[in-house]
């Protein structure tokens, strides 16, 4: 299982959200900035902060043009709760099949627990993998505010 490096193209992952509906990923992304967190749990505190400061900064990364999507291992209801208990607006996927997406994408897999560890890509609008961000247990993960100054110098004249 290789890691996603800058550059390559973002493999294609379907995402079943709690409403019933799914996310083709890369595609509901094309167009815009993308950013694609694998998170280890809703019992995860540092997940559920990293959850948190990327709702507060909803509207930085729309100015900028990104989307973001979040996908873990928990159930349908876990997730709808989740959602609900941080007033999330962004997409968030439960129920991955944590092997088949670490095998798409090198994300680490806990093997005691069998989650995903925080993992978190930065996707072009053309669904390349601009940033990768892998970690092997609880740390170490993408925050909002490096996406939303990461985005802005690609859009700039400089970059």
């Amino acid at each position: 299982m290789p890691l996603l490096q800058p550059g390559d193209e973002f493999p294609a992952l379907s995402v079943p959200l709690a409403d019933g509906d799914a996310l083709q990923l890369p595609d509901a992304l094309a167009g815009r900035y993308g950013v694609v967190l694998f998170y280890r749990g809703s019992w995860c505190p540092y997940c559920n902060a990293q959850l948190r400061a990327f709702e507060r900064a909803h509207d930085a990364l729309a100015e900028v043009g990104a989307a973001v999507v979040a996908l873990s291992v928990d159930d349908a209801e876990t997730t709808r709760a989740l959602v609900e208990k941080h007033h999330l607006r962004f997409p968030v996927g439960h129920s991955a099949d944590a092997a088949k997406i670490a095998a798409a994408t090198g994300a680490f897999v806990n093997a005691d627990r069998g989650h995903l560890e925080s993992t978190g890509f930065v996707l072009a609008p053309s669904g390349a993998v601009v940033v990768s961000v892998y970690s092997s247990g609880a740390i170490g993960r993408l925050v909002p505010e490096d996406v939303v100054g990461l985005i802005r110098y690609l859009r700039s004249p400089a970059a």
